[in-house]
């Protein structure tokens, strides 16, 4: 009887919920306070994240499935201990470690460091392969770059000492350096909105509500998927990630009102990416680019909001030129929602125009916009239990207990904070290493003698790396890669920064869609039952008109350098000319195909002039004829496209 108390409190679900709590107000006491500075948060909390890290791994289904759990079990407590010797060596030694002994560690700097190297790469081995292989690569690069047969990878080499020292106690660079200490500020701080919203099941009811101010008529269904993934979009920082909350719902919707799953998945995989342009999050990537850039957060939130509208308007257009072709008018049958889950939906929104307020208004920092945003969210949704539950006894909020949202919420936070800790903490690895070898100046240096041949040849090539780069990493690690590699080349040239930092961010977000691999379009795809490549692809052409945005800021460069009237100019301007290419690819002019045609690459060749001419007046003229050519077309389309009969409901 005894052991069994003793194991309803002391298990591996309490633990987590402890070191949870732990980490939660640490955070916002650091939020409040900046008390010691981003460095010696690091190297306090990094040891308590990838705890957390290694407990969840363990609790979902074992770290190693090919060993016995015992074996599992006793590697965990390994792990662990390595954790707490970490944490343990830098609460004793930091002060030496951070000042007296830079550039000459001790013996046991070196183990404790080698220790915690190892760690790391393992656990990324696990949660990012495609990083630990790239590590590793790396790792033997840095080593052995001298046997390179090829001039332009060949370095002199260093030693194993120096690739441990630099990936871990040198703290400027490596698992302790910027990335991480972003992923423990900046970022845990926004995190908090997505925890407040995702204890109280907020997320759930606002995809509710979406779907019941979308879905008037069968040909409106996807654009369910839309405004769910775009308003989801404003706290995750995953395509995958969001295409899995929004997609569990709005995919099996959308078959059920006769929606091929080749298309269902497409629409989500599509809306889902946009997410990751959607401030304040902005995949993570935005709260990097400010450090980059030196500029209060703010500053790329405002630019991301003139992208977000292009690319969500342009989506919208495509998926329902699209539906129109494949689904009836047929009105169906609106659904209720309980006012208590409406409700939460304003409370969410409530709480994105409060940060925005925060920040652009009053000018408060990141990091305490992020905490008083979130307690003012978790106190709104308290109140609205409290109220709901005890005085109006609503039978919608019989489902929610307060302790255990509370729960949920805290977990929620500490395990997407660990989760991006370990992700960037792996990175800083990643770029510590391309430092040492000199491989960022190399080639940066080569990226100049293709921008001395021609400045479209520069962007060209830097397209190309990305994408062979996002082919292979996530949407963060790719825009970091891009941003220390390809800036600089580029502003030498002349490019303005604002212009070289939105480029590579934009090629990340695209590398999250690009073949032959997309994690996106993979959830979606096996969301819907439906072929992975036939997803992807059709994913692809409802986004290629936004796809060209990120060469258009090029020539429309007010829509990232000059927050105003003249970036909502040229806002304008990509938008028309996006909806403009979107209608030339997906609608229909006239019964007769050649007419039809005809009419259609004129409106693209026209919509491309636009887009890329550099005489800002010459594109504002032709707006004037794209836009209700475009208009007039959408009405053309929905009486003459339409399909002859019924589509099949899923089942």
């Amino acid at each position: 009887m005894l052991s069994d108390g003793i194991k309803r409190y002391i298990n591996l679900k309490n633990l987590i919920f402890f070191l949870s709590i732990v980490m939660f107000f640490w955070l916002a006491r650091y939020f409040y306070t900046g008390f010691g500075g981003p460095t010696e948060l690091v190297a306090s909390l990094l040891p308590i994240a990838l705890m957390l890290q290694i407990l969840h791994l363990h609790q979902n289904g074992y770290i190693y499935k090919r060993l016995s759990p015992t074996a599992n079990g006793i590697l965990v407590v390994i792990y662990i201990g390595i954790c707490l010797y970490a944490l343990y060596h830098f609460y004793t030694e930091y002060e030496q470690i951070s000042i007296y002994r830079q550039g000459s560690y001790t013996r046991e700097d070196f183990i404790m460091g080698l220790l915690i190297f190892l760690l790391v790469m393992e656990l990324s081995r696990v949660v990012h392969a495609e990083l630990f292989w790239m590590n590793v690569v790396l790792v033997f690069y840095t080593l052995w770059g001298y046997l390179s047969p090829i001039d332009f990878f060949w370095h002199p080499g260093t030693s194993f000492y120096r690739v441990v020292t630099s990936s871990t106690v040198e703290l400027s660079t490596g698992i302790y350096g910027q990335y991480a200490q972003i992923a423990l500020t900046t970022i845990a701080a926004f995190l908090l909105l997505a925890a407040a919203a995702r204890g109280f099941d907020a997320q759930g009811a606002m995809v509710s509500f979406m779907r019941r101010i979308a879905g008037r008529s069968r040909q409106t269904i996807p654009q369910t998927a839309v405004l769910a993934s775009s308003a989801v979009g404003m706290i995750s920082g995953s395509g995958a990630a969001n295409a899995t909350v929004v997609g569990t719902f709005t995919i099996p919707l959308m078959k059920r009102y006769g929606v091929p799953g080749e298309f269902a998945g497409a629409v989500e995989t599509a809306a889902s990416m946009g997410g990751l342009i959607m401030p304040p999050v902005m995949a993570v990537a935005g709260f990097v680019m400010a450090e980059f850039l030196d500029v209060p957060y703010w500053s790329v939130v405002i630019r991301g909001f003139a992208l977000a509208f292009i690319y969500y308007s342009t989506l919208s257009l495509s998926i329902y030129l699209a539906s129109i072709s494949l689904l009836p008018a047929s009105p169906i049958e609106a659904e209720t929602l309980p006012i208590y889950d409406q409700l939460k939906t304003a409370i969410f929104f409530m709480g994105i125009i409060f940060l925005t307020i925060l920040m652009g208004v009053l000018n408060y920092g990141e990091q305490l916009s992020g905490l008083y945003t979130g307690s003012f969210m978790f106190l709104l949704l308290v109140l609205l239990y409290l109220y709901f539950k005890y005085v109006k006894q609503d039978p919608a909020a019989e489902k929610d207990k307060l302790f255990a949202n509370v729960r949920i919420m805290i977990e929620t936070h500490a395990e997407m904070t660990s989760f991006l800790t370990l992700l960037l903490a792996t990175l800083g690895i990643m770029i510590g290493l391309f430092t040492v070898t000199g491989f960022i100046n190399r080639m940066g240096g080569m990226l100049l003698r293709v921008g001395e041949f021609h400045i479209i040849a520069l962007v060209l090539m830097a397209w190309m790396f990305g994408w062979l780069v996002g082919a292979g990493l996530p949407p963060t690690a790719t825009y970091i890669v891009l941003a220390v590699i390809i800036v600089d080349p580029m502003r030498k040239l002349g490019i303005d920064p604002w212009v070289a930092h939105f480029f590579c961010f934009l090629i990340a977000v695209w590398g999250e869609l690009s073949p032959p691999t997309s994690l996106t379009a993979a959830v979606s795809a096996r969301i819907a039952e439906a072929s992975f490549m036939r997803t992807m692809f059709q994913a692809l052409k409802l986004c290629l008109p936004i796809t060209l945005m990120t060469f258009a800021i090029f020539t429309r460069f007010s829509l990232v350098m000059n927050p105003g009237w003249l970036m909502i100019r040229d806002m304008l301007l990509v938008a028309i000319s996006c909806w403009g290419i979107t209608y030339a690819i997906f609608g229909k002019c006239a019964h007769n195909r050649s007419a039809n045609i005809i009419l259609r690459a004129a409106l693209a060749i026209v919509s491309l002039v636009m887009m890329f001419h550099p005489d800002t007046n010459v594109s504002l003229m032709m707006a004037v004829i794209i836009l209700p050519a475009t208009f007039y077309g959408v009405v053309l389309h929905r009486r003459i496209a339409p399909p002859k009969s019924e589509p099949q409901p899923a089942e």
